[in-house]
C-alpha cells in the first residue's frame, strides 16, 4: 500500500533532480552521489506508486504523471515555506530562506546599492540566509514565476504574465568602441558608418529591440555585459555597454563612446516578485529596505 504522503526530504530531491535535469547535475546541489539520488527517487517512486521519470541511455525526462506531480509538489513546498515564514513573522522575527536574484554587472551601479541593502537587511535579519543568484533577464523572471527566486532586480525588455514590476531607476547605456578598433581615432564619424560595424547583440534581445537601438543585424551574442565587454575590448566589434561598467576603461583611454547623441539609451530596472506574494513579511521588508535605500541616495 503506497503512502498518502510522501517525506518532504525526497520531495525537494525530486524539485532538484528536475530542475538539474538529471541526478548527475543534481548532485552538487543535492551533496549527494548519483547512486543515492537514485535510491532516494525510487523510494518516492515506489511510495507513489507510479513512474515520475525516463532515466538511461534516452537522457532524463519526466513522464507525463511525473509533470503533473512536478508542478503540484512546487506548489506544496511554496505553501510549506509560506507558512513557515509567517509562524517566524507571529513570533516577530525573519526566517528561512531570501532567493535573490540580479542582472550581472551591477556592483558598479551606485544607483543600485543593493551590497549596503543587504549588509543591513543581514545584519536587521541575522535568521534569515541569503542565496543571491547572477542571471539574464529570462532567467531571472522565469525564477521568480516558479518560486525558485522570491524577488529580482533586472532590466526586462518583455514582460511575463504573472509578475509584478515595481520601477526602481534607469541605467545609462553607451554604444562603445575599444582602442583597437578602427573608428577609435576618427573624428565626426556618421551615423551610417557606425551601423556598418560588426555589432555585439544580447541573446535576450528581439529583432525589434536590436533595431530600436540603430542596427540591423548583429554579428556576435552574449548573454552577459563580461561577455559584451570582452568582445568590444577585442576591437572586432562595437557594442552597448552600461556607463558605469564601463567607466574604468573609458578612465584608462582603452573605450570610447561612439556618437553618444545618437547612440544611447536608458534601461529601466525593476524590482519583480510574483504575483499573490506582495504581502510576504520577507519581500516587503527587503523591498521597503530597497527602496528607502534608494530614495536616500
Amino acid at each position: 500500500m503506497s503512502q498518502a504522503l510522501p517525506d518532504l526530504k525526497l520531495l525537494r530531491i525530486f524539485v532538484s533532480v528536475v530542475h538539474h535535469q538529471g541526478f548527475a547535475a543534481a548532485q552538487r546541489d543535492l551533496n549527494l552521489s548519483t547512486s543515492a539520488i537514485s535510491t532516494y527517487m525510487s523510494q518516492l517512486e515506489s511510495q507513489l506508486g507510479m513512474s515520475l521519470c525516463h532515466r538511461g541511455r534516452g537522457g532524463f525526462g519526466l513522464t507525463g504523471k511525473g509533470e503533473l506531480f512536478y508542478q503540484e509538489t512546487l506548489r506544496v513546498l511554496g505553501e510549506l515555506e509560506d507558512f513557515q515564514r509567517y509562524a517566524a513573522a507571529l513570533k516577530g522575527e525573519l526566517r528561512g530562506n531570501l532567493n535573490l536574484g540580479v542582472l550581472d554587472s551591477t556592483v558598479s551601479d551606485a544607483s543600485l546599492p543593493l551590497a549596503e541593502v543587504i549588509g543591513v537587511y543581514s545584519q536587521e535579519h541575522p535568521g534569515m540566509h541569503l542565496n543571491l543568484s547572477v542571471l539574464s533577464p529570462y532567467e531571472l523572471q522565469l525564477a521568480v514565476l516558479d518560486n525558485r527566486l522570491d524577488l529580482a532586480i533586472g532590466a526586462f525588455f518583455t514582460r511575463m504574465n504573472g509578475l509584478i514590476y515595481q520601477p526602481l531607476y534607469r541605467e545609462q547605456h553607451w554604444l562603445y568602441c575599444s582602442e583597437r578598433h578602427p573608428l577609435f581615432g576618427e573624428r565626426r564619424i556618421p551615423g551610417e558608418v557606425i551601423t556598418q560595424q560588426r555589432m555585439v547583440g544580447r541573446g535576450y534581445w528581439s529583432q525589434a529591440e536590436l533595431a530600436r537601438h540603430g542596427f540591423k543585424h548583429s554579428a556576435a551574442t552574449v548573454e552577459s555585459m563580461e561577455a559584451q565587454l570582452i568582445l568590444v575590448l577585442s576591437g572586432a566589434y562595437v557594442g552597448y555597454l552600461p556607463e558605469h561598467y564601463a567607466q574604468p576603461w573609458v578612465d584608462q583611454g582603452k573605450l570610447r563612446v561612439l556618437l553618444p547623441a545618437t547612440f544611447g539609451y536608458q534601461a529601466p530596472f525593476s524590482l519583480i516578485l510574483r504575483r499573490g506574494r506582495s504581502r510576504e513579511p520577507l519581500i516587503l521588508t527587503f523591498r521597503d529596505l530597497l527602496k528607502a535605500q534608494l530614495n536616500s541616495s
